[in-house]
């Protein structure tokens, strides 16, 4: 499959500070792309660079292979969805995607077969004379997309579009969204600091630390296989530990909890454990195992999960542990004793 981006060394700076990094990545065209990290990191501005709101201070983008080098954002086949949206309130549904597509003063009955085809593409028919304002949050998103679409960008920025979304229009978004990008085909590059919203939808994520991706990888890879102790305790929930001594293939934790972790060719400082990655009352057939006992501490009940908050009783280590989809642990109450496993090869440990 083809490029549709390649982005090789960009390096953004503002004065003394460094925005981004030695960043380079390529982007296979039709595909759903993320970068995912925190405030500050450098997400924005590398999606500001790739539109050409921001000059590169180092470094090379090329779109189709076509070099961007003082190509201004407007002769770019760049298009992009702010989180406030940017919709024009004093104009109709059909007028706020037209838009576009009348200042590069196309005719009229090509401006109208578009808009009537992106409308329906995005789900939006009947809406046309519909003022914005009268429209709920996810329609105006689609709106928002649609005129981005109808002008046929090589690539679609979407600079954490869902952010302003209460919490279930935003799981309901998300479905959409992946759906919507699998419909229609064009490559998206999706900005946000919501893990959950890069793992459902993208094919690819690259997690951004200070500057500089610090993995890029398949959603399932990033997760199960986290390859710096920053992705690592930034990617899904994580019990977390200092380490404060390996010799033998034996493991210590600061606070004194003991566990085999054989075969590792550096001194690791971090230790991760998944919250689902445990086995309550391990049976003593299974092999590569390390057994503890806990003692519960609390219950987390939210609905659809249940977690366990408890207490290793060989070091006073504080861990959280997922409960199965669906078991039936109604008997377990807090201050009750506990014997739990995990498998060696869920013992996560890093040098940094």
């Amino acid at each position: 499959m083809s490029h549709v981006l390649e982005i090789k060394n960009i390096t953004k700076k503002f004065g003394d500070f460094t925005a981004v990094e030695l960043v380079s990545f390529n982007v296979e065209d039709g595909g759903f792309f993320s970068i995912l990290g925190g405030s500050g990191c450098g997400k924005t501005t590398l999606l500001r660079v790739i539109a050409g709101f921001e000059k590169e201070t180092e470094g090379e983008l090329l779109i189709r292979g076509e070099s961007m080098k003082g190509i201004p954002p407007e002769k770019r086949a760049v298009n992009i969805v702010f989180q406030n949206l940017a919709l024009f309130p004093m104009m109709n549904v059909q007028k706020n995607v037209a838009f576009g597509l009348q200042r590069q003063k196309l005719p009229a009955k090509e401006v109208n077969t578009r808009v009537t085809e992106m409308l329906e593409r995005v789900g939006l028919v009947g809406f046309e004379k519909k003022k914005v304002d009268d429209l709920s949050g996810g329609q105006r998103q689609r709106v928002a997309i649609a005129r981005s679409l109808v002008l046929r960008p090589s690539i679609l920025l979407l600079d954490e579009p869902l952010g302003a979304l209460d919490r279930k229009l935003r799981e309901h978004m998300k479905v959409e969204l992946k759906i919507l990008q699998k419909e229609i085909g064009t490559t998206f590059i999706y900005i946000t600091h919501d893990q959950s919203e890069a793992l459902v939808m993208s094919d690819k994520v690259a997690v951004m630390n200070e500057g500089r991706f610090e993995q890029l990888d398949t959603p399932k890879n990033l997760y199960k296989n986290p390859k710096t102790s920053f992705v690592a305790g930034f990617v899904g929930e994580s019990n977390e530990f200092d380490v404060l001594s390996y010799a033998d293939g034996k493991l210590t934790t600061k606070n004194g909890c003991n566990l085999v972790k054989p075969d590792l060719d550096f001194q690791p400082k971090k230790l991760f454990m998944r919250p689902e990655a445990f086995i309550l009352n391990p049976s003593e057939g299974l092999h590569d195992i390390e057994r503890m006992d806990m003692k519960i501490k609390a219950i987390l009940f939210d609905g659809s999960n249940t977690k366990i908050c408890a207490i290793i009783n060989q070091s006073n280590d504080e861990v959280l542990i997922s409960l199965p989809q669906n078991a039936q642990f109604e008997d377990l109450q807090e201050g009750d004793d506990l014997k739990v496993g995990i498998h060696r090869d869920d013992l996560k440990c890093y040098q940094d």
